[in-house]
């Protein structure tokens, strides 16, 4: 029923039934405890809610199911295992993670189904975005469709690893809006700064396991998410024990420099020059009468050709990488190798470091 309530180690988070303001509509979902602005972090069944508050959740043939009025099932895990020595728990981690797992054990490894395997919009410490490679699964994450309906919106979040170095696109109803550039071993350089906040810390990892972004709080009593909003953003939130409110520290995209391919090939983004697209040095545009309608999506082209021999250069600074699906990446190389390679191939045009860190490494 709409009071009982599971409720984390710690106080943090809180497990039930809940219901939109503006609708008979309930759902089953987990929530801040202590935050007085009700903030749902995750959400059983987004899409196929309860149509009165009777509800039950509970465990059936090694299942966590939820039931309605009726007894039909509108949701379930839908594991299909062979029979358990011992019996299954369902669990409310201190982390938020809804766990069902074998009793026996409390390590991850005996969790037979999590709630963070299946995001809603929001993102939790010590949740992974992106690739279980394990379990064939991406992670990620799909906004409400308004701040008063959980069922699933048309923004999403989410990695793509099939174009080249693993990079995040913020979608809206299937076509990408932003992206956050490749990662280069310290950030994504187009996610805004979080490298600033000394009570996080956030990694990337990319192994035969996981291809994935994670973060962690230092400080317990700050809470911070990570939120696709229906408006279209995927926002950095937080709150501290003293907020009235969630503090928004980032949203992206912020600017239109941020938009995804809003200046052509070989041309590039710059806020503080109007037209925001610029040439290249060494490039014109195609079409002078679009570039001067401030069209740049044809994008620009060589002044001169290429001699493949003889040429240099440009350094170019505070660049978002461009998408690599044309890249070659070696990371046993350095940087001086990287351009030695790239001056010898005449299909190549340009080099950076695949890894800012100590000084750089891979190209």
């Amino acid at each position: 029923s709409s009071n009982k309530t599971l409720v984390s180690p710690g106080d943090v988070f809180e497990l039930g039934f809940f219901k939109t303001t503006s609708s008979s509509r309930w759902y089953l979902g987990i929530w801040y405890k202590k935050v007085d602005f009700r903030t749902y972090v995750w959400v059983a069944n987004r899409d196929n809610p309860l149509s009165s508050s009777i509800g039950t959740l509970k465990m059936s043939n090694m299942n966590l199911v939820l039931l309605d009025h009726s007894n039909k099932s509108v949701w379930s895990t839908s594991l299909t295992r062979g029979n358990e020595r011992s019996p299954v728990v369902a669990e409310l981690l201190a982390n938020g993670n809804f766990v069902m797992r074998d009793s026996n054990n409390k390590d991850a490894s005996g969790f037979l189904w999590q709630s963070f395997d299946f995001p809603t919009d929001t993102l939790l410490p010590e949740m992974k975005l992106g690739y279980d490679l394990k379990k064939g699964r991406n992670r990620f994450l799909t906004s409400w469709r308004n701040s008063d309906d959980p069922s699933s919106g048309e923004i999403s979040y989410q990695l793509d690893t099939q174009t080249g170095m693993p990079e995040f696109y913020l979608l809206q109803s299937g076509v990408r809006v932003h992206r956050s550039g490749p990662w280069n071993g310290v950030r994504f350089s187009g996610m805004p700064g979080d490298q600033e906040l000394n009570y996080m810390v956030y990694n990337f990892t990319e192994n035969n396991e996981d291809v994935a972004y994670t973060f962690r709080m230092t400080n317990n009593s700050i809470y911070s998410i990570l939120k696709t909003s229906s408006e279209g953003f995927l926002e950095r939130l937080t709150w501290t024990p003293n907020s009235i409110a969630w503090n928004l520290f980032w949203s992206s995209p912020l600017e239109n420099c941020d938009m995804y391919l809003i200046c052509g090939p070989y041309s590039y983004c710059d806020v503080n020059t109007s037209p925001l697209c610029n040439c290249i040095q060494g490039f014109k545009p195609w079409n002078m009468q679009q570039w001067d309608l401030r069209d740049a999506s044809v994008g620009v082209k060589r002044s001169t050709r290429l001699s493949c021999s003889g040429d240099g250069f440009t350094r170019m600074k505070n660049m978002k990488l461009p998408e690599t699906k044309m890249a070659i990446v070696d990371r046993s190389i350095g940087v001086k190798e990287c351009e030695k390679r790239c001056l010898m191939d005449c299909n190549c045009t340009a080099f950076a470091n695949a890894d800012i860190r100590n000084g750089g490494s891979g190209g």
